[in-house]
């Protein structure tokens, strides 16, 4: 998210010459990143299918259904409203965070291994190739020091806001495609081929709204601000990019406008569409201390800090007291740079921004409004959550670090190791730890084992008891583990069932359902007779559906009693009792 007007350095012969060693430089470094994926991811890999994030195990099951249904790309599924969920009337694919392109591209690890598999690649790769790609740019695109380079790439990829959000929040994650991005308008500031870096800058906004559709906003908002801002502190420097840069994202925008017109018709318009965000701004703002302090997933942290926080998934602006002395002390150092200036105002404009519609300092309310009440009722703008705009400030300050870095290194006084040793000692108790697992049951094997084609054909309707909901989405796990081949009644998934059509999470329940929900939640039988018969009918009949079936579950007994009475008795087969309907 980054970007500078200023002309590239000229690659001398002694840095040619030098090709195979920085070669082997930049090797190391992505080589780091992946380890240090691998350590933080660590939990998840000796089992990855009975193992499951610690902090956020639903959206995990969510993440892993999603997965499943992108690789049915490859089946000639390209169906932007799925009815493989909330069966018959479906999910706007778009509408959720469905991490489609993330499924398309790890679609032979999810057909060969399973969703699981590839959820615990997604988050190891999210996090490594994040920092592997703005590595890269800082080091070849901008052409800065490696040690800068190294320490940018390190805090774009771990940062304690990337760490919280791997907690199964992989689409804010997926952000391997945004340095690439970057790049482009890095070639068009420079004149380099703006028609042809147009087209791949088009493309690319298309890939990155399928991989995750937040981060190409939260770019945009960026790269805009940054724009701005130059032109003010800058403008000399911005004046004359302005026609290739223009001529670029002209072509862009006009090639993203015909990949992207349906698609963002379907998600705004389209069957199963919201009019409004979900959840309410003044809850997932930023904690004004929450700036100075370490979160859990950090080497200095701990789970007191949470408090600081909407909860331990939205930890985006825990940046440290250190880090943010460094912050100014490079800002300082470094103030003769238009970029910086630029940064510097992009940056307060993002961090006021995340403290949403009223101040909030060590968990009391100030009533004090904050900026991001300009923004309320904003179409599409105001379904944002502020603290996530602090995800703007990471590549923000990885990029003052590595320039920082960069300059330091030539200088020959004593700055060079006051700011290079500063900014070490900055990002130290920022290294990340291990995210928490827990334990999950395995997958009957009914579903595991294709056991579910005795019941229900491939593209038909499978009733899982108990029928999953947003704040039991289990049984998903048993349609990911046939590869989404089948459809699901309800869901966890947001869809147009609020009030007036707005948005709502997951669906009311059918009759039938509301009472196995009952059964499930409290272990009571109810009194079934020929009118509980009827309406069970009625409502197979609305899903379409081909069986039920009833798996391990809480009152398990209490349940098949249950389903025995309104469907008849049920057939064991392959661990899971059976209803043909």
């Amino acid at each position: 998210m980054t970007t500078t007007c200023q002309p590239e350095p000229a690659t001398t012969p002694r840095q040619a010459g030098r090709f195979g060693r920085t070669a082997r430089l930049d090797a190391g470094a992505m080589l780091a990143y992946l380890a240090i994926a691998a350590f933080v991811t660590a939990g998840l890999w000796p089992s990855p299918g009975t193992r499951a994030l610690a902090v956020n195990p639903a959206d995990q099951t969510l993440t892993e259904w999603f997965l499943a249904q992108g690789a049915r790309f490859w089946t000639g599924d390209l169906s932007l409203v799925s009815d493989r969920m909330n069966s018959p009337e479906g999910i706007n694919l778009l509408a959720n965070a469905t991490n489609l392109l993330s499924g398309i591209v790890l679609a032979p690890v999810t057909f060969l291994f399973g969703a699981p598999v590839s959820f615990a690649v997604l988050v190891a790769a999210n996090l490594a190739g994040t920092a592997s790609g703005w590595y890269l740019l800082f080091a070849r695109g901008f052409r800065l020091h490696r040690a800068g380079a190294a320490a940018g790439g390190l805090f774009c990829g771990f940062a304690p806001a990337m760490l919280s959000q791997s907690n199964s929040h992989l689409h804010i994650t997926a952000q391997i495609l945004i340095p690439l991005i970057v790049y482009c308008v890095l070639r068009l500031t420079r004149a380099q081929t703006p028609v042809r870096t147009g087209v791949a800058l088009g493309l690319l906004i298309a890939l990155q709204l399928f991989a995750g559709e937040e981060v190409l906003f939260l770019t945009a908002l960026t790269l805009a601000l940054l724009t701005l801002s130059y032109a003010v502190v800058g403008w000399q420097q911005l004046r004359a990019a302005l026609r290739p840069l223009g001529i670029g994202l002209g072509v862009a925008a006009g090639l993203a406008i015909v990949l992207l017109g349906y698609p963002l018709w379907v998600q705004f318009a389209g069957r199963q569409s919201v009019p409004n965000g979900l959840f309410p701004p003044s809850y997932f703002s930023a904690d004004l201390a929450s700036y100075l302090a370490y979160s859990p997933y950090s080497l200095a942290g701990s789970e007191e800090s949470v408090r600081l926080a909407p909860n331990a998934t939205e930890m985006n602006t825990f940046l440290g007291w250190p880090l943010l002395l460094v912050v100014a002390a490079c800002t300082g150092y470094l103030f003769q740079s238009a970029y910086v200036r630029a940064a510097l105002v992009t940056g307060l404009i993002a961090a006021g921004l995340s403290f949403g519609p009223e101040i909030v300092v060590g968990g009391e309310r100030t009533g004090v409004a904050g900026p991001y009440v300009l923004l309320e009722g904003l179409p599409v703008v105001d379904g944002a959550l502020p603290s996530r705009f602090a995800l703007i400030l990471v590549p923000l300050i990885a990029g003052l670090l590595a320039l920082t870095v960069h300059e330091a290194m030539q200088a020959a006084d004593l700055s060079r190791y006051v700011m290079t040793g500063g900014i070490a000692l900055a990002l130290v108790p920022l290294l990340p730890v291990q995210l928490g697992t827990v334990s999950r049951p395995e997958v009957p094997g009914f579903f595991s084992a294709g056991h579910w084609e005795k019941c229900v054909r491939p593209g038909g309707v499978l009733v899982p008891v108990p029928l999953p909901t947003p704040a039991a989405p289990e049984p998903l796990r048993w349609a990911t583990a046939a590869n989404v081949a089948f459809g699901v009644p309800e869901g966890f998934f947001i869809g147009p069932y609020g009030a007036e059509g707005r948005a709502a999470m997951g669906v009311y329940s059918q009759p039938t359902a509301a009472l196995l929900h009952e059964v499930h939640q409290k272990g009571t039988v109810p009194v079934i007779g020929p009118p509980e018969r009827e309406q069970a009918q009625r409502d197979a009949r609305y899903w379409n559906a081909s069986c039920i079936t009833l798996g391990p579950s809480t009152f398990h007994d209490e349940l098949k009693l249950t389903l025995d009475g309104l469907y008849g008795q049920g057939e064991r087969i392959a661990g899971v009792w059976v209803w043909r309907v």
